[in-house]
């Protein structure tokens, strides 16, 4: 049983570090909650910075319901960063729901938020609790702009478009090739989920602030779609996303469909440990801490209706360390009063877009978004 209001699950990884970081800052107790104990206690030592002024405690545990169930009583708030969800996620979940604690994460995979909704929406709705998945820089940023333009009464379309500086994580790698294997990735038309052509490849994309044109895919029709699909304003929302690295953006269609190919055969358990080590291969070690003059974020998003249009961009930087902040003030809310909304919910549908967007700013991590409005 912990005996901090909130758990971080998956604590030692790149983006759990970075969760604790910023509890540390909010002043938040959390348990940080992994595998290995010893793991657990080396990143928190030698990776959070001031972890000597933070009121934690580490804690190992087996991935199953009834351990984390255990660990989970008495506390308030889940934060889960151990994927890939779809298939790592179910039990995290389910122990939440049943000691009647909040859920969020990180996840980047858009069946595992579709599974969320169908499966355990519900369920978290009508015990007054908050599911969450996919609060993350990718997702959550791109979303503040999003809603900032739909300020705008009259616009029903999103074409919605999130950048980034430096390379994915390790767990990132791993989500980019088990999304391309999942099967379809959805964008929202006139709200129905339409799969994108997987022949579609690369796409180049119109990058506000600079000249080069960037190229881009689904990455797994990300969280959007999902967001919007019950929202009354929007009827048709596609994201696009990448890293500004061209070259490494060249590599990735290829990196995926050689793993595809040699995978297609395979059981899923042997599927799956193919494509750890086609992922290791690509990506095998911690990037090191974000700079933020060389990791910066675009969140592009133009609205538009039958007469009208707006255009929200969103210049920022360290987008890890922007999914870290988002998570913690996710929890420091939490404990201080309910979500804007329960069940299944994003984070700006739990906690406002323009307070996200003031957590951002007041950090440092965005600027004032830029907004262009055409009526």
């Amino acid at each position: 049983m912990s005996t901090k209001p909130v758990i971080v699950y998956g604590a030692s990884g790149y983006t759990g570090r970075l969760i604790c970081e910023f509890l540390r800052q909010y002043n938040v107790p959390f348990t940080a909650a992994g595998r290995n104990a010893a793991t657990l206690t080396d990143s928190m030592t030698s990776h959070v910075p001031g972890i000597e002024t933070a009121d934690y405690e580490v804690v190992e545990v087996e991935h199953s319901v009834e351990a984390l169930t255990e660990l989970f009583s008495g506390s308030s708030v889940v934060l889960n960063t151990v994927g890939p969800f779809m298939k790592l996620g179910d039990p995290v979940v389910q122990a939440a729901l049943a000691v009647g604690a909040h859920y969020t994460d990180t996840t980047g995979e858009q069946d595992w938020l579709l599974h969320c909704d169908e499966t355990y929406g519900t369920q978290f709705a009508a015990a007054g609790l908050l599911i969450a998945p996919g609060i993350a820089q990718m997702y959550t940023t791109g979303e503040i702009a999003a809603q900032i333009a739909l300020e705008t009464p009259g616009l029903d379309t999103l074409d919605i478009a999130v950048f980034w500086g430096g390379s994915p994580t390790i767990a990132s790698t791993r989500t980019i090739l088990v999304n391309a294997a999942g099967g379809a990735a959805y964008h929202l038309a006139d709200n129905e989920y339409v799969p994108f052509d997987p022949a579609q490849g690369l796409v180049p994309l119109v990058v506000p602030g600079q000249h080069e044109l960037a190229q881009s895919l689904p990455w797994g029709g990300t969280s959007h779609p999902v967001w919007f699909k019950r929202d009354p304003r929007v009827a048709t929302c596609k994201a696009q996303g990448g890293v500004f690295n061209a070259a490494l953006m060249q590599n990735v269609p290829l990196i995926v469909a050689d793993a595809l190919e040699a995978t297609k055969d395979m059981t899923p358990d042997e599927r799956d440990a193919a494509l750890d080590a086609v992922a290791a291969q690509v990506m095998n070690t911690m990037p090191p801490r974000e700079n933020p003059r060389t990791h910066k974020s675009l969140d592009s998003v133009h609205a538009s209706g039958p007469l009208g249009r707006a255009h929200v961009v969103i210049h920022g930087n360290n987008n890890y360390q922007q999914t870290g902040l988002l998570q913690a003030y996710a929890a420091y809310s939490l404990l201080q009063q309910p979500p804007k909304r329960v069940g299944l919910a994003s984070g700006c549908q739990a906690f406002g877009h323009r307070e996200l967007e003031g957590v951002l700013k007041a950090f440092g991590f965005i600027s004032n978004p830029i907004v262009t409005v055409q009526q």
